[in-house]
């Protein structure tokens, strides 16, 4: 199994990354918080890798550190949440705040992610509430590299967001007003986004 890839920035987008290692790309599902550490295309990155194999297919799962790919593990581990719902997750909320949530019982702010309703946040902290105990809590490495500019920002912002499972007309309301409210980049209005959907 894959654990690990360091190389070279194809492509990169919220969702996922192009990762070439030696001549060979590696098409890798991210979720938001990685795609934020990221520099720009052209320029080396380092990803923690979690190979997950299906019958009809073998992906490959990215992240910034290995705190976050464990918990994503962590979160796989759960009853009914699948790969697809953990990226979520972890793009939805920072891996210390999820930490914190599951740890105290805090139900209620899970169920703020798309795709996570109140049975599903209660059985994560039901499963997991001992084990994130136990996951240092290390700082994330701070966003680096170019972000995008102008309307191909603010679409490509509005893709991300659908693609984490929030109505098409939810994320453009929130990317609109997180665009008129700063930094125009992609990483910046995808996190205030977050915020204003979070509420």
């Amino acid at each position: 199994m894959i654990g690990r890839l360091a190389g070279r920035i194809a492509r990169k987008a919220p969702q996922a990354v192009l990762l070439d290692v030696r001549g060979v790309g590696y098409h890798v599902v991210i979720p938001l918080s990685t795609f934020y550490t990221l520099a720009g295309e052209g320029e080396e990155a380092v990803l923690e890798i979690s190979t997950q194999v299906r019958e009809d297919a073998i992906t490959l799962f990215g992240f910034a550190t290995a705190r976050e790919k464990t918990l994503f593990e962590q979160l796989i581990s759960v009853s009914k949440v699948g790969p697809k719902l953990a990226t979520a997750v972890l793009s939805g909320i920072a891996a210390e705040e999820l930490c914190t949530a599951i740890s105290s019982g805090n139900v209620a702010r899970l169920p703020t992610v798309p795709g996570i309703g109140l049975k599903t946040a209660e059985r994560l902290v039901l499963e997991l509430r001992g084990k994130v105990q136990a996951i240092a809590s290390t700082d994330l490495p701070a966003a680096t590299g170019p972000g995008g500019s102008g309307s191909l920002a603010t679409d490509d912002a509005v893709a991300a967001l659908v693609n984490l499972g929030y109505r098409a007309k939810d994320a453009e309301r929130a990317v609109g007003r997180a665009a008129r409210e700063g930094d125009g980049s992609l990483e910046a209005i995808i996190r205030r986004s977050l915020s204003i959907l979070a509420g």
